[in-house]
């Protein structure tokens, strides 16, 4: 099935559980439907099975979501009093659709405790008390973590069932285009490795000591993936100890609930305190606004900037001036919390599972102590081609996935086909008026095309963006000032920003929507202190200005000039 074929079953409000391989779309296919299910003013409520994944698509742990915690199984009791906390209900009784990342990382226990809290909540007898049910994820990747029983996985649990999903399996790649090296996935998603993808596999093999590419000196911080933590501390602290000098330190700063704020914190992939020098590998941990570079760019210190921020040369020769960047916890559109740190790690090395989600271009790869189904796939399937694998060691454990998975995905792969072929019969007015009627129901409004381009309009009402953005942009176009902007939408200053950022990204917004924030008496000045610094970094500009003006409105006025 295609992206496009998947967005459109999604968009009928069917619950589906969106899968494929690794690198075949799922994150960009799931963040277009939520992109689309927003500008109809419909918010959903995103989650994922662990915090890492939390954090990469901006939402809290379904476990958090739901006020289960850590809670290995509950009592009637245990139901009513989640139920009753104040927090909790609200949140699912206000929740429309509700989306689960990583599901392969879920127990059918835990999914079976989440429904039920939802049923009890909405005093509705269906499954999640009758809210749109998103699943995504690949079984074939890391299972839940079994607690020394067998592994129970979420497709076990009688609310799976229950849900009638539609099954929408990608089978595009996007991440490799290495015939030899997707042979060798393919083969160990089948579960039929043979000693020819074994042989080519070995090609890869390095001693621990071997040369790696580098590029004017430097070596390209090409990161070691291992299986346990322990490897990946011992190494990180022994390469950034073999440099000279002592290293300089980055404190993560926060915003929010301490709850809430530890979540971001053990889901984000930059550390609390990052400890930085001179001629260290690293790794970017977040996605550029302006593409310079993504979640998993690789690169190395060069040097510091007049504001004391890291400057890190990319493997592609590009010099990146870097500055902290949020994280953030949103809940029907507004920021319960939010962290601050930049946007780099160590990468010496990291675990299989912090890496799960990521693209590489290349990894040094130990495999000797996988213990794990799915580790050594996970840890392979980063990599976008063999040329880019390095290998150090490999167990027979590592080429395995769950057997039980084997069968199941002829199960899937024969449910998505089927659901294929009903909507390509279906005739397209119906799909449409089924999409029209699901977006009805949630109170949100159908956008059409003609629509999207009066929401471009600030003269014209905006009929195109409901939801977060849209309240944003109505407001600023409304607001006196940056501050009364915050106010009126009981949001912070730096995220009305952020939120302007987006809207310029999408093509959704014009200056005369916001110029007016900026007094005319500072614009210039403001604007002359950007060229001056030479780049469209914020630090250097806001020393330049001695501190005269806030961050937020110096962002401003670079939004202004792109």
């Amino acid at each position: 099935m295609t992206q496009g074929e998947a967005l459109q079953i999604l968009k009928t409000g069917a619950n589906v559980y969106l899968t494929g391989e690794p690198g075949s779309g799922k994150t960009y296919t799931i963040n277009e439907f939520i992109e689309w299910l927003r500008a109809s003013g419909i918010e959903p409520s995103v989650t994922a099975a662990t915090g890492i994944a939390a954090t990469h698509v901006g939402g809290m742990t379904l476990h958090s979501w739901s006020g289960i915690g850590i809670a290995g199984q509950l009592s009637r009791a245990d139901v009513d009093r989640i139920a009753s906390k104040e927090h909790v209900a609200r949140r699912i009784l206000k929740a429309k659709v509700l989306i689960i990342e990583e599901i392969s990382m879920l127990s059918s226990t835990t999914f079976e405790m989440a429904d039920r809290v939802c049923r009890e909540v909405r005093r509705v007898d269906r499954p999640f008390g009758g809210l749109t049910v998103i699943l995504v994820g690949d079984f074939f990747q890391l299972p839940p973590v079994s607690r020394g029983h067998e592994v129970e996985f979420a497709y076990a649990s009688p609310a799976w069932r229950d849900l009638n999903l539609f099954t929408c399996y990608l089978t595009e790649q996007y991440r490799q285009d290495d015939t030899d090296f997707l042979s060798v996935l393919s083969a160990i998603r089948r579960g039929c490795v043979e000693e020819m993808h074994h042989e080519l596999l070995m090609t890869r093999r390095i001693e621990e000591t071997g040369d790696l590419p580098s590029t004017k000196g430097l070596v390209l911080g090409v990161p070691k993936l291992f299986s346990h933590n322990a490897d990946v501390d011992r190494i990180n602290a022994a390469e950034l100890a073999k440099l000279p000098g002592a290293p300089k330190k980055f404190k993560m700063s926060s915003k929010g609930r301490d709850s809430l704020v530890e979540g971001l914190m053990r889901g984000c992939l930059s550390p609390e305190v990052l400890e930085l020098k001179e001629g260290a590998a690293v790794m970017f941990t977040k996605n550029s606004p302006t593409g310079k570079f993504v979640n998993g760019t690789l690169g190395v210190v060069t040097g510091w900037g007049s504001d004391g921020l890291p400057i890190v040369e990319t493997k592609d020769g590009l010099s990146v001036s870097t500055e902290p960047m949020e994280w953030q916890l949103e809940e029907q559109g507004k920021v319960r919390a939010s962290i601050s740190q930049i946007p780099l790690r160590l990468a010496y090395a990291m675990t299989v599972h912090k890496s799960q989600g990521m693209s590489m271009d290349a990894a040094i790869i130990d495999l000797s102590k996988a213990f794990e189904y799915g580790q050594g796939y996970v840890a392979l399937s980063r990599v976008r081609r063999l040329s880019g694998l390095y290998l150090t060691g490999l167990n027979s454990r590592a080429l395995e996935v769950h057997p039980e998975i084997l069968q199941k995905d002829v199960d899937f792969r024969a449910a998505s086909g089927a659901a294929q072929s009903a909507f390509r019969d279906m005739p397209e007015a119906e799909v449409l008026a089924m999409q029209k009627k699901f977006v009805k129901a949630m109170g949100g409004a159908f956008i059409t095309e003609s629509t999207k381009h009066e929401a471009r309009n600030p003269k014209q009402k905006n009929v195109g963006l409901p939801g977060r953005l849209a309240q944003t942009l109505q407001t600023v176009r409304d607001a006196k000032s940056l501050k009364d902007a915050a106010k009126a939408r009981g949001l912070v200053a730096s995220t009305i920003v952020k939120h302007l950022e987006e809207l310029a990204l999408v093509g959704k917004l014009v200056r005369a929507d916001f110029a007016h924030l900026v007094p005319e008496t500072i614009l210039e000045e403001i604007h002359e202190a950007l060229v001056e610094t030479g780049n469209e970094r914020l630090s250097p500009a806001f020393h330049a200005l001695h501190g005269r003006h806030s961050f937020e409105t110096i962002r401003l006025v670079r939004l202004m000039r792109q």
